[in-house]
């Protein structure tokens, strides 16, 4: 029986411990990746501490993975052959927290849906930071009813009359946000004529740089006010809301400085990345959306067959959207992930954390 080193969550809150596992075979529409390198993200913190998602133990957990393609099963398209290099996200928390389908381990079961091929030159590292961070915005924008590029947008009427804006932009999941946003605002078929962001002030100019027209300090206890004033002095609207990281609270009040007759009828909206708190004040007119991707298999991966497996490869081909925010790597080897994670406990600030798994 072929095995291979895993770091292994034997229990609710206790540390990843290095085990050997058996190597699994890939099913139908499954692909064996040799892992290479896997990014760190808040939800892996909150399963190894929390429990989140898992119902059974011991089991492998994580989300972002970029690795050599090792197998294929059944069914998968020829891009996908062996030898392949790409970037993963995985299906673990689809799979019952499986434990053949957690990055964290040198062998992982992924659907072929949730993969990338990587162009050429893209470093494992680099390459491990844009799963999630990808999904999430994308999944955001498919929430609050935004077209994807090349969809009919016969149903706008506005015009470019509007700033979408991202909350928390500094992080992983709002760097991309930016990215994305930028090609929304620059399709002339769409209703978006500006991005606006927040931001910590020492990330303001690299916010910027990723396609922000306005990056207004979070910090600043008049940055409601300021986002607000800024969209009225450029004779723009904000109707759609992209939370990363922080307050809800915030996000409403500035959508609802939008809410006039003028949009009667209408709903503004905000896709949260963050879980949206039981106790979470309900605003007429503004409604808040939990980013996820569908339970249910067969829509999940189509959703992740574009987001992931379309979307990105062109845009990553085109040169587009580039690897954000800045990556760290803390360490080597399966060993260095629980270290990693307490690092990301810490705080990190516009910063992606990395741990190479194999050369």
């Amino acid at each position: 029986m072929t095995t291979h080193l895993a770091a292994i969550s034997p229990a609710k809150g206790r540390p990843f411990e290095l085990e050997p596992r058996p190597t699994p075979k890939p099913g139908p529409d499954e692909l064996l990746i040799a892992v290479k390198s896997v990014a760190l993200n808040p939800a892996d913190a909150i399963m190894r501490d929390q429990g989140l998602f898992i119902s059974t133990y011991p089991t492998v957990i994580g989300f972002d993975m970029s690795g050599s393609v090792l197998e294929v099963g059944d069914n998968v398209p020829p891009s996908y052959q062996p030898g392949t290099r790409v970037a993963a996200y995985a299906a673990s928390v689809w799979k019952s927290c499986d434990p053949d389908y957690g990055p964290f381990q040198e062998r992982c079961l992924v659907p072929w849906q949730h993969a990338v091929p990587l162009p050429e030159g893209m470093s494992w590292n680099h390459a491990a930071t844009l799963p999630v961070a990808v999904q999430v915005p994308l999944s955001a924008w498919d929430a609050m009813g935004i077209p994807r590029m090349g969809e009919d947008t016969a149903k706008i009427t506005m015009g470019k009359r509007e700033a979408l804006l991202i909350w928390g932009a500094s992080s992983s999941v709002g760097t991309m946000g930016v990215q994305t946003a930028r090609l929304l605002r620059d399709n002339p078929n769409s209703s978006f004529a500006a991005v606006y962001a927040t931001a910590g002030s020492a990330n303001r100019s690299y916010v910027g740089s990723l396609g922000a027209d306005r990056v207004f300090d979070y910090k600043d206890p008049q940055v409601v006010n300021a986002i607000i004033s800024a969209a009225k002095g450029d004779g723009l609207v904000i109707r759609h809301c992209f939370l990363a990281t922080g307050q809800l609270a915030s996000c409403q009040a500035v959508l609802e400085a939008f809410l006039g007759e003028d949009h009667k009828g209408e709903t503004a909206k905000i896709a949260s990345a963050p879980v949206v708190p039981p106790d979470a004040m309900v605003m007429d007119g503004v409604e808040t959306i939990f980013v996820m991707p569908s339970m249910l298999e067969e829509e999940r991966l189509e959703q992740f067959r574009y987001w992931i497996g379309t979307w990105l490869k062109e845009n990553l081909t085109k040169g587009t959207i580039r690897p954000s925010p800045e990556l760290s790597v803390v360490g080597k080897g399966l060993g260095a992930i629980n270290a990693g994670l307490d690092k990301l406990l810490r705080g990190v600030s516009c910063t992606k954390l990395v741990v190479e798994i194999a050369e």
